[in-house]
């Protein structure tokens, strides 16, 4: 697969679409709102962000990249739903964000174009909508600096994950769109290992994300057995 092919156009149409909704709390993006301290706070307290230079990949509205720029890193949000990319850019410039760009490349684009040039790579509720997502491991391996980290999050592919994060996100709380995950596309946390290991990213802590549905509270566990995070130190 080369480097400008690794996106699905439905899913790009799909996020352009809700793009003026992303930073509207409570929206079809609430739960990106409600996780985002929980994913924040994860990264910090692995690698302190003030003063670092760190790329987001697949950072959609900004929601993360935000965040991670408040905290006092020199942040670049890249992405290529166009869309999604001005609103990031539009609520930096009204939030007075210091410190975050944007800008439309591919991952793998921007490995061959800046190679080791980061402190830090995010790659967050993203591997699970693209067709290859070995191919943006590599790319994020590629982008950080040696001794850098580079931390995933995704859905585990399972009956429980699709039960859960499909079934029931979707179609029985309401609390994402319809259609928002393929049950093929998910990838299984010993498959997201693998293709760390292949490309010269350690694991260093493996953490699951869950949800109680009754109280909306969100936290960090254990469990990988439906959302699941992973922190990799290139060697």
């Amino acid at each position: 697969m080369s480097t400008s092919d690794n996106f699905d156009p439905a899913e790009l149409a799909k996020f352009s679409d809700l793009a003026h909704r992303w930073w509207d709390t409570e929206s079809e993006f609430r739960p990106l709102h409600q996780i985002n301290p929980l994913r924040l706070g994860w990264i910090d307290g692995q690698v302190p962000l003030k003063g670092l230079r760190v790329l987001d990949v697949g950072c959609g509205g900004g929601i993360l990249a935000d965040s991670m720029a408040r905290k006092g890193s020199e942040v670049l949000g890249i992405d290529l739903a166009t869309k999604a990319l001005k609103v990031a850019q539009l609520h930096a410039l009204e939030a007075q964000t210091e410190g975050v760009q944007y800008r439309e490349i591919s991952a793998e684009a921007l490995a061959a174009e800046r190679p080791g040039s980061f402190d830090v790579v995010t790659c967050m509720e993203m591997l699970e909508h693209v067709p290859d997502p070995s191919s943006i491991v590599k790319a994020c391996a590629a982008l950080v600096k040696p001794g850098g980290h580079v931390f995933f999050s995704t859905i585990n592919r399972n009956a429980k994950a699709f039960l859960f994060a499909i079934v029931g996100a979707e179609y029985v709380l309401n609390m994402l769109p319809r259609g928002t995950h393929e049950y093929a596309k998910l990838v299984k946390p010993s498959e997201l290992a693998g293709y760390c290991r292949t490309s010269g990213l350690s694991l260093l802590q493996t953490r699951g994300m869950e949800y109680n549905p009754l109280t909306r509270h969100y936290w960090l566990s254990a469990d990988t057995s439906v959302n699941y995070l992973l922190a990799t130190q290139k060697s």
